[in-house]
């Protein structure tokens, strides 16, 4: 079993996290309760096998027909439901053969559009994946079934590449879903047009420093401030680096600062608009207020290595934090004390929220139910409701209570008590008749 580790004093609210890692695993951990609990591991999906190693994830966790995708080291991009694992369907980004090309190109990033198409009643969803290369697709998948794994009657997919050369690393879609933001290694971040396929916004090479040294660009994560407004978004580089861009007023960061001196590998925002949570490859996380760059505090209880995502959950008050030491550590925004850890067992990659799971029951697949296993339903319900009617009528014998048992000894006791009195007197009574008699012959 995993290992656990609680803070009795804080306690852990109800929350459901998917985390994924280098051997191809999704781990299910809960909290449960409508107070504080303790996280589990409640589910543990697939086998392992480094080759199908989680490179990138997103969710869409509506209340209804919830979805999961997933996006694998050997090019196949899986559509789940979240709340069992069942499997939608399946592709493989480097066509019908999936064999991965030779220049070691793989996915970089990958995003499920929570968009819902009005004018359909089919069930669909939109996944936007870029690769290391700089390939862009958006691909577009109506499922009228979930048990039908077909894909024939999908649109072409939209495909473009984001940059000429360099390697794409980091990928970001808007709260709106309508602009991506993308970056890597030698890949200055640029906004782009969803709709439109078309670039609208690049940023600038920051100047030399005081020395003349160039840094050299190197993106590793970003994150935009508001779900509403694409035009502000902050980025973590190699160079330990945390810069704000404001599409807005200029090209170039409009305020940069340093954290630590490993890499940033983690980064993301605070529904307040203004607060960030990051994390560096030293397993250091902290947050700051980005309007000045002030440190705001560091979160307590180490990590021991790496740390690959930062969730901040959209309704408690709670981030999460994992990475390569293997734990999933769970932390209060307000205190920013530990309030729990699980082991579980290998490298993580990244994690998401169920912001749907409220803990009171069990996760259930929201699908819809066919004519026939609803009338099986039934049936087994009404063989239920007779065999309960015969159970009823049967006779049962009822089994006595402890007071019962209690007061019938305590009478049986006085019962006995009362015969050896009366022996006793009988016995003196006697004696005291013989005492008379001889009395009366003298």
């Amino acid at each position: 079993m995993p290992r656990v580790i609680s803070n009795e004093t804080y306690g852990c609210p109800p929350i459901r996290a998917l985390t994924f890692d280098s051997l191809g695993l999704i781990k299910v951990t809960e909290a449960r309760g409508k107070e504080r609990g303790t996280p589990i591991v409640v589910n543990t999906w697939g086998e392992p096998n480094a080759s199908r190693c989680v490179l990138a994830a997103s969710m869409d966790d509506r209340l209804s027909n919830p979805l999961l995708a997933v996006a694998r080291k050997d090019g196949n991009v899986e559509v789940r439901n979240p709340c069992n694992g069942d499997l939608h369907f399946a592709y493989s980004v480097f066509g019908d053969d999936g064999s991965p090309p030779e220049d070691d190109d793989e996915i970089s990033g990958l995003h499920l559009f929570r968009k819902q198409k009005d004018d359909h009643t089919e069930r669909s969803c939109t996944l936007l994946t870029f690769m290391k290369k700089g390939d862009v697709s958006l691909r577009t998948v109506q499922f009228p079934d979930a048990r039908d794994d077909s894909t024939d009657d999908a649109a072409p997919p939209k495909s473009w590449k984001a940059c000429a050369s360099g390697e794409l690393l980091v990928g970001k879609v808007d709260g709106t879903e309508n602009f991506g933001l993308f970056g890597g290694k030698r890949v200055e971040v640029n906004i782009w047009d969803l709709e439109q396929c078309t670039k609208i916004w690049s940023a600038k090479s920051p100047p030399k420093d005081n020395l003349g040294i160039f840094t050299p660009t190197w993106f590793t994560c970003a994150a935009f401030m508001s779900n509403d407004d694409h035009r502000k978004f902050v980025t973590g580089t190699k160079s330990h680096q945390v810069r704000l861009y404001d599409v807005s007023a200029q090209r170039r960061p409009v305020l940069s600062f340093d954290f630590h001196e490993t890499a940033i590998t983690a980064i993301t925002e605070d529904p307040d608009g203004h607060t960030i949570y990051v994390g560096n490859a030293s397993a250091d996380l902290a947050s700051f207020d980005i309007r000045t760059g002030k440190l705001l505090g560091n979160f307590l209880g180490k990590c021991s290595g790496s740390i690959r995502s930062v969730v901040r959950h959209p309704q408690h008050q709670v981030i999460a934090s994992c990475g390569l030491d293997r734990y999933l550590r769970v932390y209060d925004v307000k205190t920013r004390q530990l309030i729990s850890a699980v082991f579980l067992k290998q490298h993580l990659t990244g994690l998401v929220f169920d912001s749907g799971f409220s803990g009171e029951e069990i996760a259930v697949a929201n699908t819809e139910v066919d004519a026939e296993t609803e009338e099986t339903m039934e049936q087994e319900g009404d063989e239920e409701e007779n065999e309960d009617e015969t159970e009823e009528e049967a006779p049962v014998k009822k089994k006595k209570s402890k007071k019962e048992k209690r007061s019938r000894e305590k009478v049986s006791e006085g019962e006995e008590i009362d015969e050896v009195r009366s022996k006793k007197k009988t016995r003196d009574h006697k004696k005291k008749t013989k005492k008379v008699k001889h009395i009366q012959q003298d």
